[in-house]
Parts: C-alpha cells; sequence; structure tokens
C-alpha cells in the first residue's frame, strides 16, 4: 500500500493519480488544475469530442472528464507521458487496426505526449460509443 504524503489517501499502486481534495466540478476545471505542458493536449481532446458529442451531457466521473447520455460513454485524462483515453473495450477493439501506433488496453488507449494527438480518430471513437450507446 502507498499512501499519499499530501492527502493521506492511501492506494495499492505506489505514486497513484489521483486528485488530493476536492475532485474538479467541471471539465474546464479539471484543465486548469493539469501542468501547463498538457493542458493544450487536453482542450484538443476535449473538443474533438464535444463535436461528435453536440448531444452528450459533460460531466466529472471517477474524477475524470466524462461524456454522458444515460450513460458514460467516453473518458480522458491526463497522466505523465500520455492523455488516456477511455471509450471501452468494444471501442478499442473495434478501432484496433487504427490503433496499432498506440498503446492499448482493455476499453483503454494511450497517446503518448510525443506524438501528434489524431483527433479526427478520436471524434470517430466518440461517435462510435454513441451510436453503440444507442443501439444504433
Amino acid at each position: 500500500m502507498w499512501k499519499c504524503p499530501k492527502c493521506g489517501r492511501t492506494f495499492q499502486k505506489a505514486h497513484q493519480d489521483h486528485y488530493c481534495g476536492e475532485p474538479p466540478k467541471s471539465i474546464a476545471e479539471y484543465i486548469e488544475r493539469q501542468p501547463e505542458h498538457t493542458r493544450p493536449y487536453l482542450r484538443q481532446v476535449n473538443e474533438a469530442i464535444r463535436a461528435a458529442l453536440p448531444e452528450a451531457a459533460e460531466k466529472i466521473s471517477w474524477s475524470m472528464p466524462t461524456y454522458w447520455k444515460k450513460r458514460n460513454l467516453i473518458q480522458f485524462a491526463a497522466f505523465q507521458k500520455h492523455i488516456g483515453l477511455y471509450p471501452g473495450p468494444q471501442a478499442v477493439e473495434a478501432f484496433r487496426d487504427r490503433l496499432t501506433g498506440y498503446k492499448t488496453s482493455k476499453g483503454a488507449i494511450q497517446f503518448p505526449y510525443e506524438k501528434a494527438l489524431p483527433l479526427e480518430l478520436i471524434g470517430e471513437i466518440a461517435g462510435w460509443c454513441e451510436k453503440e450507446s444507442d443501439g444504433s
């Protein structure tokens, strides 16, 4: 177990990413709390998702920016070396052949800061998540 020296919370993983204190109340607040070098990436990802999901509600869930429409559709978060996108395992599988240059795991995709963000692909994934959620 690892205990955060700032907030005192304990985690299974050492140096677990988390919020000390009150979680952000909006996606804009989440982005502003991140290190300066990550903010442009987060803004770009947020805009790509917002453009693809104009009717989805924006909220914070599990301390991450989330787009919601009857359920969580897609989430994203900043990490030390990458932006994590969380569209769910079916989306990762559906887009597997277009994600070959990125690290993926069950339900997650990592977009490293040293590569250009595939914003069109991120928008397509977000749209796919909404379509699958609607059962269309």
